[in-house]
């Protein structure tokens, strides 16, 4: 058996489901990845036509639940999707860590967002040191 994937599926715990949603669909819409399955507690987040890797948003059930101190990234598929993304998240109630940029220690294009819960969120693209 072979795995296509390191990882399946991720979750998430909001302390505020409705800002944490509206966060994740925007910045995510931006990347082409769309909530397939919602719930009043739960969205679950794919690309079209694939279903793994994705991520799962669900509402805390106690502030012990809730998830921070997560780094999660999320491959971009140019420049301009990266751009799209912080955009994005920023407008749906996000805060910018870094603006979208080169790193050329990374050897990607990337920018990071926090999420409603303090979650530092990133998309990038990987490409040659153009710096």
């Amino acid at each position: 058996m072979t795995a296509s994937h390191l990882v399946h599926h991720l979750g998430v715990f909001a302390s505020d489901f409705a800002a944490s949603e509206s966060f994740y669909t925007n910045a995510l819409a931006a990347l082409d990845v769309r909530a397939g399955y919602r719930t009043e507690t739960i969205a679950e987040y794919w690309i079209p036509e694939h279903d793994a890797p994705s991520l799962s948003l669900e509402t805390a059930r106690t502030s012990a639940e809730v998830t921070r101190g997560l780094h999660l990234a999320f491959e971009a598929a140019d420049r301009a999707a990266v751009d799209a993304f912080h955009q994005a998240a920023v407008r749906a109630g996000g805060s910018s860590r870094h603006e979208p940029r080169h790193w050329p220690e990374y050897g990607a294009y990337a920018a990071f967002v926090n999420d409603p819960d303090g979650n530092n969120i990133e998309a990038l693209v990987k490409e040659a040191d153009v710096s």
